[in-house]
């Protein structure tokens, strides 16, 4: 193979936000600030996407809260955090200081809490995006909001407050993708995120008992990246106009290039995190050389590259 010498331009574009690179941090593994910056040059990243905060603080599940299994890991950390004008205060000035480009993932119990959660931010210096957080449980209704294109729709237009784009994290675990999808576009989605965790339970079988301290909880990496790339895939070809941010299981650059092929213009790296807390950063490098060997020079021109091919 052939390698081009040439320089790759990285920039991508997630509906009205254009990023100097497609590869950014996953809510909930890489902090509310800058957990990262001893190992990643945070401004270097397309942008960092902080963990899930509400209008409130919140206590999360109780320990044990990870468990590893097979390619990935089940977490039942239960959305931790001081709440959003906390992050303000305390966190952003961290993120601002790194000159890094910010996604506020915001959660509720109640679509109330969304628009509130967003109204704080309105104006938050740096921040680029707001993440709404739908694949989490909630009091309105039963399960997750994403599970009902009404609900999506209705959280979706809330965080209008922010003043910002809002990018609508779904899950797969749904009947109906395409249709949540585009009732996220409907309630004023710039893009939308797929995937979140997967509902998933771990047994100590020595003690006879849930292993998690939240009982259940979600699966995340390797094991999940064939689900992730179906969900980009049928989103995009259901609702081509549609941008996307793929996330599950982003190890490397073939995990990375399967996401945008399939439909993403950017991808979020997570679990690989924690493992490894430089993978994000090398995630992106290995990008750009597999860019360079395969002679690609717009790493846009992959964006659904593989819808038409058999």
């Amino acid at each position: 193979m052939t390698r081009s010498s040439a320089a790759v331009d990285l920039t991508t574009s997630v509906g009205s936000v254009v990023l100097p690179n497609p590869v950014l941090t996953a809510s909930g593994t890489a902090g509310h600030g800058d957990e990262l910056a001893p190992f990643v040059d945070l401004a270097a990243l397309g942008a960092v996407v902080v963990k899930s905060m509400a209008p409130y603080a919140w206590s999360g599940n109780p320990p044990p809260r990870l468990h590893a299994v097979t390619a990935g890991m089940v977490n039942s950390v239960g959305l931790q955090g001081a709440g959003a004008a906390a992050w303000l205060r305390d966190d952003l000035p961290r993120l601002a200081a790194r000159h890094a480009r910010v996604v506020a993932s915001i959660w509720g119990r109640t679509v109330d809490d969304y628009a509130e959660a967003a109204s704080l931010l309105a104006g938050a210096p740096g921040v680029v995006a707001v993440e709404a957080n739908l694949s989490c449980p909630n009091i309105e209704g039963k399960g997750m909001f994403a599970q009902s294109a009404d609900a999506t729709h209705d959280v979706v237009a809330a965080c209008s407050a922010a003043r910002l784009p809002v990018w609508a994290k779904l899950t797969a675990v749904v009947s109906d993708l395409v249709e949540v999808a585009s009732a996220a576009v409907a309630g004023g989605a710039d893009a939308v995120t797929l995937i979140n965790t997967v509902p998933g339970l771990v047994i100590d079988v020595e003690h006879r008992r849930r292993a998690l301290g939240g009982a259940g909880g979600g699966l995340s990496g390797a094991a999940i990246h064939p689900v992730a790339v179906r969900a980009v895939h049928d989103v995009h070809a259901g609702c081509p106009d549609v941008a996307i941010v793929g996330v599950g299981g982003v190890t490397d650059a073939v995990t990375a290039v399967e996401l945008l092929l399939a439909g993403a213009s950017a991808v979020q790296v997570g679990t690989a995190t924690f493992a490894d807390p430089r993978a994000p950063a090398r995630v992106l490098a290995d990008l750009a050389d597999w860019c360079r060997g395969h002679d690609v020079a717009r790493v846009a021109d992959l964006v659904g590259g593989a819808h038409g091919n058999a």
